[in-house]
């Protein structure tokens, strides 16, 4: 593809072929860990990590990868990344660590990472692999934080919850108890709740495209012909 449009790869990315609210793709972790926004946000910044990578390795590698070997290949990178990653969040951030727990190992069977290796780095240069890597890793974060912290809200009242043990003191600044001596609702916090909210989150996602749908059908009907077909007209 030789016509790269950077702000269509980033649309792509975050929104119209997101990961999880378009593909419907690694929804397993997604329910999983997404009790809290903060582990939402932890397995997103490691997936965006792995995605950024075997995006860029995969554009780098694609002349000498042969086609009949490609999705071993590419599989093996994937799987070094992932295990790079679960290394140094071991080291680095080990209450994370412990938190996610097998969901880190099992981001190699995430199959938006795969998919988008086979569609899209194996086909691009290094830079628009990279971003789309990138983007589709924001999508997917976004995703994931949308989710944890709708039930933590409905759940426990709090957001980023313990954000400063998990990732840092440099991520203190999120934690906030929206609402003191919240009493929590169990079923959000619990795994029925996940695919309760993530059900609301999908349907607000249909109807927001809809109505930009509607928008943009309502402004074209609207715009005013060409200065040459009022011209024809007359004539």
């Amino acid at each position: 593809m030789s016509d790269i449009s950077y702000r269509r790869i980033a649309k792509d990315g975050f929104w119209d072929n997101n990961v999880v609210f378009a593909q419907l793709l690694a929804l397993c972790p997604l329910l999983a860990v997404t009790s809290t926004a903060t582990n939402g946000l932890g397995m997103g910044l490691a997936s965006t990590a792995v995605m950024v990578m075997s995006g860029l390795s995969v554009a780098v590698l694609r002349h000498i990868i042969t086609p009949e070997v490609r999705i071993p290949v590419f599989v093996l990178i994937i799987a070094t990344l992932v295990t790079l990653v679960d290394m140094f969040m071991n080291a680095w951030m080990h209450d994370l660590h412990k938190v996610l727990g097998l969901f880190i190992p099992l981001i190699v069977t995430n199959c938006a990472i795969l998919g988008r290796a086979e569609a899209f780095a194996s086909k691009q240069s290094v830079a628009p692999a990279v971003f789309d890597g990138l983007m589709m890793g924001v999508g997917f974060t976004f995703a994931l934080v949308a989710l944890g912290a709708s039930r933590e809200v409905l759940g426990a009242g709090t957001l980023f919850d313990n954000a400063s043990l998990l990732l840092g003191q440099t991520f203190a600044f999120l934690e906030l108890e929206l609402v003191p001596n919240y009493g929590g609702f169990l079923l959000i916090a619990l795994p029925p709740g996940g695919f309760l909210v993530l059900g609301f989150l999908l349907a607000g996602k249909r109807v927001l495209d809809q109505r930009l749908a509607d928008a943009a059908s309502r402004r074209e009907a609207n715009r005013p012909p060409p200065d040459d077909a009022v011209s024809a007209d007359a004539g």
